[in-house]
């Protein structure tokens, strides 16, 4: 996991040519051990991602620039918002496909924002959620869940576990 972590921090710090090109040495090397395999089957459905509108929520702007940067990549159009608050004011205007929201956030955290979304008319209410977060905790991946998130992912994201939960979603609610 350390191992993974560091190389996703590398590949950051690279210009976008030399990114792409570590991940696809990356999606390579994983895809040949046998728990991993299923990547292969599941890259053939990303092109469902291209032109999905996308909000993500998420105080951090370093972690913002990431999951926004690693989305653009497979053709997502995004919308961000630093705070619940403006997340609520963006879904307004912007009815996104998936929500992207990080749970730890000042004043209005995560757990609150998704259900406070949830209590909003359809089709803003209905909008499928990811959890997106740095904390670990069987805790805070059931409260995700009983407060409405769909899913529940740790920050960095990998880019692939990523798209497929997306894709998953979209699966599932069409």
């Amino acid at each position: 996991m350390c191992l993974l972590k560091a190389s996703r921090e590398l590949a950051f710090s690279r210009t976008s040519s030399s990114i792409e090109q570590a991940t696809k040495e990356a999606n390579l090397s994983m895809s040949n051990f046998p728990e991993n395999r299923h990547l292969k089957n599941d890259t053939k459905n990303f092109q469902t991602l291209d032109g999905l509108r996308i909000l993500i929520v998420d105080d951090d702007t370093d972690s913002l620039v990431l999951t926004r940067f690693l989305l653009e990549t497979y053709g997502v159009d995004i919308m961000t918002a630093t705070s619940a608050l403006e997340a609520l004011e963006v879904i307004k205007q912007f009815i996104p496909d998936v929500l992207i929201i990080d749970i730890a956030m000042p004043e209005v955290d995560g757990y609150s924002l998704i259900r406070r979304i949830r209590t909003l008319e359809p089709p803003q209410k209905e909008i499928p959620a990811i959890a997106l977060t740095a904390i670990d905790s069987e805790e805070g991946c059931v409260l995700a869940f009983k407060c409405g998130f769909q899913s529940y992912l740790m920050k960095p994201a990998d880019p692939d576990e990523l798209a497929t939960q997306i894709t998953h979603l979209l699966t599932k609610n069409h």
